[in-house]
């Protein structure tokens, strides 16, 4: 296979990856079928291409992470890119700088594409405002978390031939999740049928105008369903009083062994985090239905694309 991927010439229409919300369908399928070329790279004995050498990306997180900055920073290193690190903790933000002036000073250092992580909605929109390099965002807040989904959905088309007509269910943890939000506009550009469901303090009051269905019932979520993506309760973003306690909510909304039993064909997802006995039940997470494992090794080849795919893209792409 050759060190870049037979799909060479950039067809994505954005310069930056902001969100899913403006992505056609065309752009989410280059960008997983550029990262199922990328996943031969990963089963190859040396791992790693000279594709984005002499290219210096810069991940600026300022929320903890675990799963998504290893995987960006193994895709980048995979890519052969000059790799710069900077965690708020310890830095000048704590010190008072704001996300201009800390972009600016890293742009400052020949930085051509920045992956960011922030609390605020919005803040990778605002970065594109102060900085020349491509913008990737790796959440930001409870707005959106592109590659997430799109490395959702690779799992997804893994076992499925088609997202047409495919039957999605999304439950959980809803209003604060930018996760549910990604996947919803990615799926349906691809068209998945997505069912939101969740208490209805944790579903946003725009959810019925999405252009989903909405239900507070999660069997009726997981009837016909294909794939059952739980959520992280997100306890840090929540107010208090949004359900009566976690018991509760795993009783009328985990899912047990009782509904894979109840549903034979179902796969189960989860971005991650798992919390055991509340989203899922323990034998469920480990259970062979669950694709969970698969979610995180194809998001790697995932990242691999999108750094990739915009690195080549023109600099008068769209936003």
């Amino acid at each position: 296979m050759p060190d870049t991927p037979a799909t060479a010439a950039p067809a994505l229409q954005h310069r930056h990856l902001l969100g899913l919300a403006t992505y056609s369908a065309d752009e989410i399928q280059r960008i997983l079928q550029t990262a199922r070329e990328f996943r031969e790279v990963l089963e190859r004995p040396i791992k790693r291409v000279p594709t984005l050498r002499g290219v210096t990306v810069c991940n600026l997180f300022f929320e903890p992470s675990t799963r998504t900055k290893l995987s960006f920073s193994l895709a980048e290193k995979r890519l052969s890119a000059d790799v710069v690190n900077f965690s708020a903790s310890g830095s000048s933000v704590s010190k008072g700088e704001t996300l201009k002036d800390t972009a600016q000073n890293i742009e400052a250092m020949k930085v051509d594409l920045c992956v960011i992580r922030h609390k605020s909605p919005g803040a990778a929109h605002f970065l594109t405002r102060c900085i020349n390099g491509v913008v990737i965002n790796a959440g930001d807040g409870a707005h959106e978390h592109p590659t997430q989904a799109l490395l959702d959905m690779l799992t997804m088309r893994d076992h499925f031939d088609t997202f047409e007509g495919l039957n999605v269910s999304i439950i959980g943890d809803i209003t604060h999740s930018r996760v549910a939000r990604s996947n919803v506009f990615g799926l349906k550009a691809l068209g998945a049928n997505v069912t939101l469901c969740g208490p209805s303090t944790l579903l946003p009051v725009e959810a019925a105008h999405l252009g989903v269905r909405v239900t507070h019932r999660l069997d009726e979520a997981l009837e016909g369903c294909d794939v059952a993506m739980a959520l992280r309760l997100q306890l840090e973003r929540q107010s208090s009083g949004l359900f009566p306690s976690v018991r509760e909510y795993h009783e009328q909304f985990g899912i047990t062994r009782r509904h894979l039993a109840q549903h034979p064909d179902l796969l189960i997802m989860h971005p991650g985090p798992v919390n055991r006995g509340v989203e899922l039940a323990s034998d469920v997470v480990d259970h062979e239905r669950s694709i969970i494992l698969s979610q995180v090794t194809n998001g790697v080849a995932v990242r691999m694309a999108v750094l990739y795919l915009l690195a080549a893209a023109p600099a008068g792409a769209a936003a």
